[in-house]
């Protein structure tokens, strides 16, 4: 009898395997914010996301703690990015271009770019590569990246109820005078991709009030992951940069958060603010003013994501960015798990996204 209850469990495990399988098929969109068009995104590792955030986390809390952990994200990052490819594809042009990254726009001679971890952390000649718009009150993206834009005003109509991460959690429940500041603000998320640039930017000028780091997981930022792990942004490890644009020079937007969260695979955040390209990098501390659009941080190779939260009536967000957002005709899994369309816009770090209302 518990041979045949053990079959039986199996099968049923199986059963589910094959429909994630099956639902593998199921694509995800978004729009090229330079040419407006829509793009298919290819997925990285979209099988094992999509196993471990169904299959396994539906058959086994333990395996899906295991999976999510430090300890297996770091040997995923690993695996995948200084053991796996680098003997599968021993040339740096070869991988930048199986990954469509543009290596003219690199700092580092291509062929000093021979291993995936170093083509991951690659730095690129941004001054002359991303520009940057010169009005002061411009907001500019912190990323490479897919953007999504929300409030959490429930009468503005960018509200979205609290599914990729909790308030809350996000900045730290023991910051009081953070959430009283932000409530009812506007946000960003930005997704970044194994591809993509894996430098953070400065995306107002201002002074730092507040730096800290919060501990939590190893959470995908995988559409699938985030639409059937909810509010995973919240639970991830992350740092929370407070920086005030209210001050001389400054972007004039108010208060403005920036969270870095780490992701599967990526196993830390590298605080590296440089003034001048990437020059003399340094830690962020209370009372440093930060330029817009500088080098901050370095994410380890991977996926990752960036959310901005801004004070409410504060930020007018761009309105290519807005319209976007609610495109009919993109297949995105955030529209899937929302129950209305929602598309990301696919951007450039330093490009703007909002305007500060004084």
């Amino acid at each position: 009898m518990i041979l045949k209850q053990n079959v039986m469990s199996h099968q049923n495990i199986g059963r589910n395997i094959e429909r994630e399988i099956h639902q593998y098929r199921e694509i995800h969109q978004y729009i090229e914010r330079e040419t407006g068009t829509v793009k298919t995104e290819k997925l990285y590792a979209d099988p094992m996301i999509r196993f471990i955030y169904s299959a396994a986390r539906e058959n086994s809390q333990l395996l899906f703690k295991m999976l999510t952990s430090a300890r297996m994200s770091s040997f995923l990052g690993f695996f995948n990015y200084d053991l796996c490819l680098e003997t599968r594809i021993t040339k740096g042009k070869k991988l930048m271009a199986a990954l469509g990254i543009d290596f003219s726009e690199c700092l580092d001679y291509p062929g000093n770019l021979n291993t995936a971890k170093k083509i991951f952390e690659r730095k690129i000649r941004y001054w002359e590569t991303r520009p940057m718009p010169k009005e002061p009150s411009a907001i500019v993206s912190a990323a490479d990246a897919k953007v999504l834009l929300g409030s959490l005003d429930e009468t503005s109509h960018l509200f979205l109820k609290e599914k990729f991460f909790h308030f809350e959690d996000l900045l730290g429940r023991d910051k009081q005078s953070w959430l009283t500041a932000f409530k009812g603000g506007d946000f960003a998320i930005f997704r970044l991709t194994p591809e993509k640039y894996h430098y953070n930017h400065t995306p107002v000028c201002g002074k730092v009030l507040d730096v800290y780091q919060i501990p939590g997981g190893y959470h995908s930022c995988n559409p699938s992951a985030v639409v059937i792990m909810a509010t995973p942004y919240s639970k991830n490890k992350r740092v929370v940069t407070i920086i005030d644009t209210d001050v001389e020079g400054g972007t004039g937007a108010g208060l403005v958060a920036m969270i870095e969260i780490v992701a599967l695979m990526i196993g830390d955040i590298t605080q590296c603010y440089s003034e001048s390209r990437y020059d003399h990098p340094k830690d962020i501390h209370k009372g440093m003013l930060l330029h817009k659009g500088q080098p901050k941080s370095l994410y380890r190779p991977g996926s990752s994501t960036d959310v901005l939260i801004f004070q409410k009536g504060r930020v007018k967000f761009s309105g290519d960015l807005v319209s976007n957002l609610h495109h009919q005709d993109v297949r995105s899994r955030f529209s899937k798990g929302f129950g209305r369309p929602l598309a990301e816009t696919d951007l450039k770090v330093r490009s703007e996204i909002a305007a500060a209302i004084q």
